[in-house]
């Protein structure tokens, strides 16, 4: 079968769905790779290099539609793609299929089989097919530096002869995968970044980036992100007012503010209300990724870039991953090419289209002349978070009633295993002659006593080997200073080596730590 890709129809569109490299795979596979003329010359990926990878240049697009059994692309199609299709064909590509009933009209009439790649499910198994994430990943960052470039100051704090630059606060509304990678790159630019999301399981992911997460004092508990497939879903309309009040608290301060927040199959939702913006100060930036979809903020304009009448610039572009278009097209690439292996088991360049395969399933929105969007939820559901039970502070009063339990409870033990080691001692001295007695019980107390003695000492002191070594020279040193005393003079020389060779592993070892520990000490 033969896996083509034409060139991207929409103005300004800059990707390629497939390059040289993920060609090679293709070719793998076991299918014969087409490329329309010139497709790739926007993502830096002239016709000479796909020759070079085996791949044929087709110089139109009729032919290449026409020829190729698997058509990958980009963009949604337009009607004049779509238009091309024909029986048994199999399309690859983004399709927005929620709002467009009319392109998946036209292809189940085609009798084509689509598979749209913002459709994938949010599995573990799905990830290295999920295009939404490739492309958000790109956006989030980009997102951060076209602020930058719009931003009249640094992004980190500068102490200077010239004077101090404080560093610039961010505000990241929604910390999926774009807003985490926003997130990644203002930290990393040196700026005080915090992150807002209405799905809790993620704090621990922004703190652990670098940002502080934006809590809000509301008691409702908000549906966890396993349940809406890794995505966030709508929020009540008291939680809502409480997060515009918490923003209106907060936009004075900020100096950038990059929204992300999307909802599957709805527009955007509003979240940086008009007085929002009035309230920032002059040369703030606003970065919309919700612009597509109608924008996050109240004053986004489409595709273009505004500066308001209190000197704030609002970014409304949707081409992010377009304006990065040779990563973008090897991100996407990858994706596709993942899809295909999937498609492929057998890999012999013959698709086998497994309705019963949850990612294969789930990405399908017309197959063999039927509309299957929307699919049936997927068997295997995303994980949500673990929820941490809360540590009870407990009070002076509490706190010294568990210490004297716990005393009395150590104490019971002690207690316990002296009497019964005094029992078995007993025992064993019914039947054991006087001498060895005198030495087991030198040995008895040598082993509780030097326990006792290293356990003592403070963790900081030695390390855990060292403390197993150190406890086992205490007890040799503590029986041989007990035979010290022996009318034996082999047992006083052997007792004396005893105490010379165990002295210098306990005393050496502490040395021998004390400067290991100073050497991570700050000077």
């Amino acid at each position: 079968m033969k896996f083509g890709t034409p060139k991207e129809v929409f103005e300004g569109e800059n990707r390629v769905a497939m390059t040289p490299d993920s060609a090679r795979q293709l070719q793998k596979l076991g299918y014969d790779c087409l490329v329309e003329s010139g497709a790739g010359f926007n993502a830096g990926f002239a016709d000479a290099l796909y020759e070079d990878a085996g791949v044929t240049v087709v110089k139109t697009a009729a032919a290449l539609w026409k020829e190729a059994d698997i058509v990958a692309k980009v963009r949604q199609p337009e009607a004049a793609e779509l238009k091309r299709l024909h029986g048994g064909q199999t399309l690859i590509s983004f399709f927005n299929p929620a709002a467009n009933e009319g392109g998946m009209e036209a292809a189940k009439k085609s009798g084509a089989n689509v598979i749209a790649m913002e459709m994938v499910p949010r599995i573990s198994r799905a990830q290295k097919m999920d295009a939404l994430s490739s492309m958000a990943n790109i956006a989030g960052y980009r997102a951060v530096i076209e602020a930058g470039n719009n931003f009249p100051r640094f992004f980190t704090g500068q102490i200077t002869a010239a004077g101090k630059v404080p560093p610039a606060k961010v505000l990241v509304i929604g910390a999926g995968v774009a807003g985490l990678a926003a997130i990644g790159t203002s930290t990393s630019l040196g700026a005080i970044t915090y992150a807002f999301d209405v799905r809790p399981e993620v704090a621990e992911q922004v703190e652990s980036m670098g940002a502080a997460f934006v809590f809000l004092d509301f008691e409702e508990e908000q549906a966890d992100g396993a349940a809406t497939g890794g995505y966030a879903a709508v929020s009540s309309p008291e939680f809502a007012a409480a997060q515009l009040a918490k923003f209106r608290e907060i936009a004075p301060d900020m100096d950038i503010v990059i929204t992300t927040a999307l909802i599957p199959n709805r527009e955007a939702p509003e979240l940086w209300t008009k007085d929002m913006v009035e309230s920032m100060k002059p040369g703030s930036v606003i970065v919309d990724l919700a612009a597509e979809k109608g924008g996050n903020c109240k004053l986004t304009v489409r595709d273009e870039k505004i500066v308001t009448d209190n000197g704030v610039t609002i970014i409304g572009y949707t081409d992010f991953p377009s304006r990065m278009a040779t990563q973008a097209s090897t991100l996407y690439a990858t994706n596709i090419r993942h899809m295909m292996t999937d498609l492929t088991p057998e890999k012999d360049g013959q698709i086998k289209h497994n309705m019963e395969d949850d990612v294969i399933r789930g990405a399908t929105v017309t197959h063999q002349g039927e509309i299957t969007f929307p699919p049936p939820p997927p068997k295997v559901q995303a994980i949500a978070a673990q929820k941490k039970e809360p540590i009870k502070e407990l009070t002076p009063e509490e706190k010294r009633a568990a210490e004297v339990t716990a005393f009395k409870a150590q104490t019971k033990t002690q207690v316990s295993l002296i009497v019964i080691g005094a029992v078995l001692l007993l025992g064993v001295g019914l039947v054991a002659p006087a001498s060895f007695m005198q030495h087991f019980i030198v040995f008895v107390l040598a082993v509780f006593v030097g326990f006792q003695v290293i356990w003592g000492v403070a963790h900081s002191l030695h390390t855990p080997l060292m403390a197993v070594t150190n406890a086992i020279s205490s007890i040799i040193i503590l029986g041989a200073l007990m035979q010290i005393g022996s009318g034996s003079t082999m047992v006083i020389i052997l007792a004396g080596l005893s105490v010379f060779m165990t002295g210098i592993n306990i005393f050496g070892g502490f040395l021998v730590t004390r400067r290991m520990l100073a050497m991570f000490q700050k000077s």
